[in-house]
């Protein structure tokens, strides 16, 4: 038997300090709340390695699975990175600055106009994806296989239930 870790501890002060409330969701809300953000932790050391922040990372990965030519329109952009089109063009113009990305066409009307991954921006995100895949294959194998296996469709069903399309 493991040792309570935080989650239970917490459980246990709320059934002592409010015996009428029932703290078990805690069990599985409080260790999912914690483990994104260990998961989050882990995820953004590898991206940092390549110069990136999470939604830089994000917003070049989006790019790269748009297949050649790399590249979608800002709306298009938006809507993979769940990000306002005040903080996405920030985030463009950062990547721009730095050579990873380019804009292009429609001047007229900003939301048509595509922004590309550039040759630089192409080589480090295939760099940081190959990175970013195998870390989070090393974090699901400390789970094991038989877990993993079993976690994803809870987890799927879940997330469905929580956003559906």
């Amino acid at each position: 038997m493991t040792a309570p870790d935080r989650v239970a501890q917490i459980q246990a002060e709320w059934r002592l300090a409010r015996p009428d409330l029932d703290p078990s969701p805690q069990g599985v809300i409080g260790r999912l709340h914690r483990i994104a953000q260990a998961l989050t932790r882990e995820l953004t050391e590898v991206y940092a390695g390549f110069g990136l922040s999470e939604p830089e990372f994000d917003l070049l990965a989006t790019l790269r699975r748009a297949g050649e030519p790399y590249a979608r329109t800002a709306g298009e952009l938006a809507a993979h990175t769940m990000v306002t089109s005040g903080g996405l063009t920030k985030r463009v113009d950062r990547l721009v600055e730095r050579g990873l990305v380019a804009r292009e066409g429609g001047a007229d009307d900003a939301r048509r106009r595509l922004v590309r991954l550039t040759p630089a921006g192409l080589t480090l995100i295939d760099e940081a994806v190959t990175a970013h895949l195998a870390n989070e294959r090393r974090l699901l194998d400390e789970l094991g296989p038989a877990d993993a296996a079993a976690i994803e469709p809870i987890l799927t069903r879940w997330l469905a239930l929580l956003e559906p399309e």
